[in-house]
């Protein structure tokens, strides 16, 4: 009896050993399964859009803290374009410039920008399939956008918008911005080199021996060519060709029937190096004020 008991008391306190030794093994395991940090590799794409959030953060790491937040705008676009003129343009336009900057990631375009007025309609709202929103709430989304980007970790963020509209609220969100986080190290860069290039592209068109009539004011050479350029599916010139005599207003400033896809490579270019000069700028000041 006096032996079984002492065999149970041996017993016992090991077994009690054991499992605790055990639940420890486990509670730690699973405390670094849980701690541990996700990672992926550094992806060649640079869409946001197009990667996971894990891949975003590795990006970061690597020194990617420069976005590009591009605006389009749907609006019509004469009877020969399509609605989504200023969208595909943008989308093309910010790749070529976050691949010149490098190590640049670029947010989805914001197709909804302001148009005009709805009632009565103005600007581009008086033509059907137009979609446009008040710019307070453009410059709301632009602000909402900017504080998740830099939330994320970005350290410069750039507003490149390709329909005029934009530019005026785009503007008073970058200052407001840039006043609110002067201390933190994050800038928004309003990139008004962009649009303003429509002066560099007029002249260019001059020299090809166009007027300021051919030229026009939207959904002209500029516009069709540049869309010609980067997605020529979009663009039917047959069917202004076809409109002859008309009095209804076909929305088109100048004349397409002049545009062409190499115009287009050579209009975006112009559109390019603008905004590439001035984002450069805004780094390399970045750059030299942190050295001191």
């Amino acid at each position: 009896m006096d032996d079984f008991a002492s065999r149970r008391t041996f017993r016992l306190p090991t077994l009690l050993r054991k499992l605790a030794l055990g639940a420890l093994t486990l509670l730690v395991a699973a405390g670094v399964a849980i701690e541990r940090p996700l990672t992926a590799p550094l992806s060649p794409k640079v869409e946001i859009a197009d990667l996971t959030w894990v891949e975003v953060r590795t990006a970061i790491e690597h020194g990617f803290t420069t976005v590009i937040v591009p605006s389009g705008g749907l609006e019509q676009n004469g009877p020969h374009m399509i609605i989504g003129k200023h969208d595909h343009i943008v989308q093309a336009t910010a790749r070529q410039i976050a691949e010149r900057l490098g190590r640049t990631l670029i947010a989805p375009v914001v197709s909804y920008v302001p148009e005009g007025q709805y009632d009565p309609p103005t600007g581009h709202m008086r033509f059907p399939g137009t979609i446009g929103v008040p710019e307070d709430v453009f410059a709301g989304t632009l602000e909402g956008i900017a504080r998740s980007l830099k939330a994320a970790g970005f350290k410069t963020i750039c507003f490149i918008a390709d329909h005029g509209g934009s530019g005026k609220p785009q503007a008073e969100v970058a200052r407001r911005l840039n006043q609110e986080w002067s201390k933190e190290r994050v800038r928004v860069v309003d990139v008004n080199a962009y649009y303003d290039a429509d002066d560099a592209q007029r002249r260019w068109l001059a020299s090809e021996g166009e007027t300021a009539s051919s030229i026009g004011q939207h959904a002209g050479i500029q516009d069709t060519s540049e869309l010609m350029a980067v997605n020529p599916q979009g663009v039917d010139l047959s069917r202004y060709a076809s409109l002859g005599l008309r009095t209804e207003n076909s929305g088109v400033s100048g004349n397409p029937m002049r545009a062409s896809a190499e115009r287009g490579r050579a209009l975006l270019a112009l559109k390019t190096d603008a905004a590439v000069a001035q984002i450069e700028r805004v780094l390399n000041e970045g750059s030299e004020n942190a050295g001191h």
